[in-house]
Order: structure tokens, then sequence, then C-alpha cells
């Protein structure tokens, strides 16, 4: 069976995810796994014993039936092993820059904390972009301020002195997120030209990073709306067996099988694009208005038909 670009990011995207895990020392079980990438315990056990087996004696059994890596191949996988892997996932899809360097930091302990995956596809980024990219991707390791000229729909702008925190991948875009100042910001990459970067070092601030983390989007916005979604009994399901609209929170299970759930975001279209791909099994019931609004955006795209 021929397998789809999507199943094939997927696999990447989760097969990066624990490797990652493998290399900060944790021991892996596959229920907890399942469960956290909501995919069959059977799944996790292939991904383990024969995908990420094919590199050979990576992995250790443990004698509570765990997995976790060998002592030996801590951040000494070779370019061959890794290359082997990508080609078998899609991971050299997945990040625009897989070379020998880049696969030298990949099981960098210190690689989790710049680089984050949210979604399973890509953007692709030419030459002169993967040069950034690695530029940035360093900065942001080492803590080095940057500046670059920035697009926007008004104009170009420039900004300097930033503080370089990660980069997210999000739902297939690349964003920065760097502190301007006291404020912190997100950046789409394929806007960013003319990147300097700055000898100077700063601190790494724990609450903007401890934010960073809790974030589920690209949106940074402090102030929250809180969103109420009534599930319907068919959708219910997906919807209890993992959190699918950002700081998911079920609210009641309601007597016809359906769900209420609450949802906060920083932005309408954190939740919109979520909502309008599990119409009709998805309602907003508050905000007052965005159901309504949601409903004549669609009836406007039914109208161009």
């Amino acid at each position: 069976m021929t397998r789809s670009s999507a199943d094939c990011d997927t696999l990447a995207d989760r097969l990066t995810r624990i490797l990652f895990k493998l290399n900060q020392g944790h021991t892996l079980h596959p229920a907890d796994l399942a469960e956290e990438f909501a995919v069959s315990r059977r799944t996790i056990q292939r991904d383990l014993s024969q995908r990420l087996g094919q590199l050979g004696d990576l992995i250790d059994r443990t004698e509570d039936g765990g997995y976790r890596m060998a002592p030996q191949y801590f951040g000494k996988l070779t370019l061959t092993d890794l290359e082997r892997f990508a080609a078998l996932t899609g991971l050299s899809g997945l990040y625009p820059v897989f070379d020998d360097a880049f696969v030298r930091e990949l099981l960098d302990s210190r690689l989790e904390s710049v680089l984050q995956v949210r979604g399973h596809n890509h953007e692709a980024l030419d030459t002169e972009q993967q040069q950034r990219f690695r530029q940035i991707e360093a900065a942001a390791r080492e803590r080095q301020l940057i500046g670059f000229r920035y697009r926007k729909p008004e104009g170009e702008k420039t900004y300097e002195a930033l503080h370089p925190y990660r980069l997210v991948n999000h739902t297939g875009i690349w964003y920065l997120m760097a502190l301007d100042g006291s404020t912190l910001k997100s950046f789409a990459f394929g806007r960013i030209s003319a990147l300097l970067v700055s000898p100077e070092r700063f601190e790494l601030d724990p609450a903007q990073n401890a934010r960073l983390d809790a974030e589920d989007g690209i949106w940074l916005n402090e102030t929250k709306t809180e969103v109420v979604l009534k599930v319907s009994r068919d959708a219910a399901p997906y919807f209890l067996r993992r959190k699918l609209v950002p700081a998911q929170e079920t609210v009641r299970h309601l007597e016809d099988g359906s769900l209420l759930v609450s949802s906060r975001v920083a932005h309408p279209n954190q939740i919109l694009p979520i909502v309008r791909y599990w119409v009709p099994n998805v309602r907003i019931v508050s905000p007052e208005g965005w159901q309504e609004e949601l409903e004549a955006q669609l009836q406007n795209y039914l109208a161009r038909r």
C-alpha cells in the first residue's frame, strides 16, 4: 500500500519527537506514547522496534517493557545513520536544512528548546532561506542578539537587538519567536531578510520561555478569549481522545452524548479553521456572534461557486 505524503509527514514528526525524548535520557513506554500521539500501541511498537530499529542497536529494552537510547549513542549518530532514517520517514522534507551539521545538532539536547514542530506539513525554503534558518537557529541556541528587515503588508520594517527564543513550525510554516524589548513577538520566517547576528548575548527570561511552552499556536497576545464549543455525539470521541483546540478543557458531558468544551485563544484564527474542519459536528456557543460570523463566511464562500 502506498503511503500518502500526509502520512509520511506525520510519521516523520512522531519519530523525530521520539528521538528527542530518547536523547533526553527518558525511558519511553508504548502505552504512554500511543496516548500522546493518538495512535495504536501496535503502531508505537512498530516505530520503536522496526523503524527506529533500522538504525541498529540504537535502543535498549528495559526490564519494565520500556525503551531507552543506548548510552553509547547519545549525540553520536552519524550522517549515514540519520540519512537512512530521513529517507525512511520523510524527515528530510520536514526540516529545511538536513546536512551533516544539522544531523550533529539533531540529537543535541539544546536543539529541542529552539526548534518546535506543531503540524505535519512543511514549506519549501530556497538556499538563501536555508542559510538564514541555520543562522537564526544557531543564534537562538547560543543566545545572540539578531536584527533583520521584515516584510509587512504596509511595507518593510527594520528590527534590531531582538532576543531569538525559538523557531516554531506551525501547520507547515516556520515562525521565529523573539523578544522585542519587553514584548514577545511572532515573525513569519519567510518574510525575514537582511539578517544580522550580533556577537552580543542575552539572558533567557524563564517566564517568557515558560509562556512559549504553554502556547499552542503562534499568536502571542497575552489577552485570551474563552471560546465554548458544542461537539456532536459523533465527534465527541475524537475530542475526548486528544486536545484538538488550544487549551482544550471538557466543560460538560451532555445527555445526548455530545460535549461542551472550552478553549482559550489569542486570535480567532487559532480556532475558526478547526471549527470549519469539523462542520457540521462542532458549533460555537460563545462568544456571542462568532458562530453567525462563521456561517456568513461559509455562505459567502458557497455564493462564489
